[in-house]
């Protein structure tokens, strides 16, 4: 017990100290993933403003300014300190309870030792996207999960920032299953998963925000905002009740398994969910109402 509550003291001050070294000093260990963060919201949201698909949508669209808070919140306030310390923790008692259970305790395939790193990347962002996308599936089709998902389809009006606007209890589910299982499989270091993360962060910004893009040829291979918008529409036919495109960065998987639903120009549709008028409004009410059962 000391040395579990010794592992997670050591786990949250490091996470804590890991983002104020973030924020003071951005360039001492890389680059700081904080400013990555903002660099790439400003630069989509400036895009947004010149190219607007939906030209009658405010700059400062609807709720643009919580979208903005869950941005920091997500990533950072429970990202970083809280989710980062509970991974590393969870990497321990994983391997701990996979070497109780007569398995390797650090790693089932050596990734690492033959692969080079950006091959490494690559291939680690292929898979976890695939199991992301089956995780989505999930989050639409068992309704004790699709009570956390609602709120990312409370989105009225579509922008860059309602990327991180999700319960955050979606963030240990695809975490955990994203970096500290896929990790401990594949050995892959969780030093990596900031290339994955910030090109995850890219291609989502870009899949919610006030744009016309498909990117051509390339749509069948990475979901884009042309697609991304019939997952957010209102109103779906009967045969696809449970949701469409379901990519997080990458479509394909959505045309392999046939989920693939584009049937016209989205630009105008209505998005949400039936009753979507009634969901709480404020960031306190969002985060408890999966918790209320009538």
């Amino acid at each position: 017990m000391t040395s579990l509550l010794q592992t997670i003291e050591n786990a949250y001050k490091g996470s804590w100290n890991c983002l104020v070294n973030q924020i003071i000093h951005p360039f001492s260990d890389g680059i700081s993933s904080f400013y990555v963060l903002i660099f790439l919201s400003l630069a989509i949201w400036t895009i947004e403003i010149c190219l607007p698909w939906r030209k009658n949508q405010s700059v400062l669209r609807k709720d643009f300014w919580l979208d903005a808070f869950y941005m920091f919140f997500n990533y950072y306030l429970f990202g970083l300190i809280i989710f980062a310390a509970l991974s590393n923790t969870t990497s321990v008692l994983f391997s701990e309870l996979m070497g109780s259970i007569g398995m390797p305790r650090r790693y089932i395939f050596d990734f690492f030792h033959y692969f080079p790193v950006w091959l490494q990347v690559i291939i680690f962002f292929m898979i976890r996207d695939f199991l992301q996308w089956c995780i989505h599936n999930l989050f639409h089709r068992i309704p004790f999960l699709w009570r956390f998902h609602k709120l990312h389809h409370s989105v009225r009006e579509m922008g860059f920032a309602a990327h991180l606007r999700y319960h955050f209890m979606e963030n240990v589910v695809y975490q955990l299953i994203g970096f500290v299982v896929l990790s401990y499989i594949l050995h892959f270091k969780l030093e990596y998963g900031f290339y994955v993360y910030m090109i995850g962060t890219l291609i989502g910004h870009l899949n919610h925000a006030n744009l016309g893009w498909d990117y051509g040829p390339l749509k069948y291979i990475l979901n884009n905002p042309k697609m991304h918008i019939w997952h957010h529409v209102k109103d779906l036919p009967k045969d696809h009740r449970k949701g469409v495109n379901f990519g997080i960065s990458l479509s394909c998987w959505d045309y392999l398994f046939k989920t693939n639903y584009i049937p016209s120009d989205g630009r105008d549709v209505e998005l949400g969910f039936e009753g979507v008028e009634n969901y709480p409004s404020n960031f306190f009410e969002q985060q408890i109402e999966p918790f209320k059962f009538n």
